[in-house]
């Protein structure tokens, strides 16, 4: 399971036939085939995810200023690495989550600016530490932090960044704020050290591996969205609500990830074809393939898992694609779409919430 980009620097392999290009939000948009994204929720707008952050346009052009001004140090190292991750890119789907929920509650401050940036910092530290993990050489097409800036640097600024971010949520003066994020980033960490203890490991589960991916992904959105609720003094079931709708939407987006690590076009995902097979990491496509398949299959997946590498690609793929691993997991991205929807009940219809619902369909059907 990556967040970012393939530490294998080999030529991008070959994406499969049936890849077509990513459709507005809540079209058809590969990998789910459905001829409508949620038929539960059909009163939600389709909206591209250009649409969705021109809903709130002005407060990420602030967000951004904040960025950089917040990242400012004066070690000069520190600002060079921080350059080199600004510069970076990224959907920076995290602030647009606050931003987008904050404003759906009524928000009129500017609080949520600065929550919107100290989340994209809490994901920033954890991307530094993990690539130096993961010996990652490429992020985003570019090369990590740790491969030219080496891995003690990398590290150390990692930690300026959780503690800049930190130094943020203190000055906002709000105990919810930080009683949410000191349990997040604990969350966090703990799921690092989880996935640690699954690569390599057939043996992992699937309840297990979904545990993994609540902490290492979900829960930060979750954090994002409950903060917005907060800072807009929003009331408890709402608060409760929006939390869901963050959790399921960054579970959508993980699952989604792992279908894309076998089935994606490498050119426009910018990541090869099996980058988590060749790190060891039993993502859930191989799990249930490894429940589903025959015993040829599971000895194949099992040595790859176990070995790593991608000597036995071409057999897992044709295993994961024949056991329907890959449908499976869609199908659990999808369950988690329509909770992630259904949670945005208690918010007031307002151009906001449907840019919410908008953002969890494209969590839902990412290409890239």
């Amino acid at each position: 399971m990556r967040r970012g980009l393939s530490s294998h620097p080999q030529a991008l392999r070959t994406a499969p036939a049936n890849f077509s290009k990513a459709a507005p939000v809540g079209y058809d948009a590969w990998p789910f085939q459905s001829a409508h994204p949620s038929k539960k929720h059909p009163a939600f707008l389709p909206m591209t995810l250009e649409e969705i952050r021109a809903l709130v346009q002005a407060d990420l052009h602030s967000v951004d200023g904040v960025i950089r001004a917040r990242l400012k140090s004066a070690v000069p190292l520190v600002d060079q690495v921080a350059e080199h991750i600004i510069s970076g890119g990224g959907k920076r789907l995290r602030p647009l989550l606050v931003v987008l929920t904050a404003r759906a509650c009524g928000h009129q401050g500017a609080s949520h600016i600065e929550a919107a940036a100290f989340i994209e910092f809490i994901h920033t530290a954890t991307l530094l530490h993990d690539d130096v993990v993961d010996g990652s050489l490429l992020r985003r097409g570019r090369h990590t932090a740790n491969e030219v800036y080496g891995n003690q640097a990398s590290v150390l600024v990692g930690d300026f960044v959780y503690s800049r971010a930190f130094q943020m949520m203190a000055d906002l003066a709000c105990q919810p704020v930080m009683e949410i994020m000191a349990e997040a980033t604990n969350v966090i960490a703990e799921g690092e050290v989880l996935q640690l203890m699954n690569a390599h490991n057939p043996d992992t589960t699937e309840q297990r591996y979904l545990d993994v991916i609540y902490r290492k992904t979900a829960k930060l959105f979750e954090a994002g969205a409950e903060v917005a609720a907060v800072l807009a003094q929003a009331q408890p079931p709402v608060r409760r609500a929006l939390a869901a709708y963050g959790r399921h939407l960054g579970t959508a987006y993980q699952l989604v990830d792992d279908v894309l690590d076998y089935r994606s076009n490498p050119q426009e995902r910018g990541k090869n074809l099996g980058d988590d097979l060749a790190e060891g990491k039993p993502t859930l496509p191989l799990i249930h393939a490894l429940k589903s398949g025959s015993e040829t299959q599971r000895t194949a997946i099992r040595r790859a898992i176990e070995q790593g590498g991608l000597e036995q690609l071409e057999p897992v793929v044709a295993a994961i694609e024949a056991t329907g691993a890959l449908d499976y997991t869609t199908r659990l991205a999808q369950a988690e779409l329509e909770q992630a929807l259904s949670s945005l009940g208690s918010l007031p219809d307002s151009s906001y919430k449907d840019g919410l619902a908008a953002l969890a369909r494209f969590a839902a059907a990412h290409t890239t």
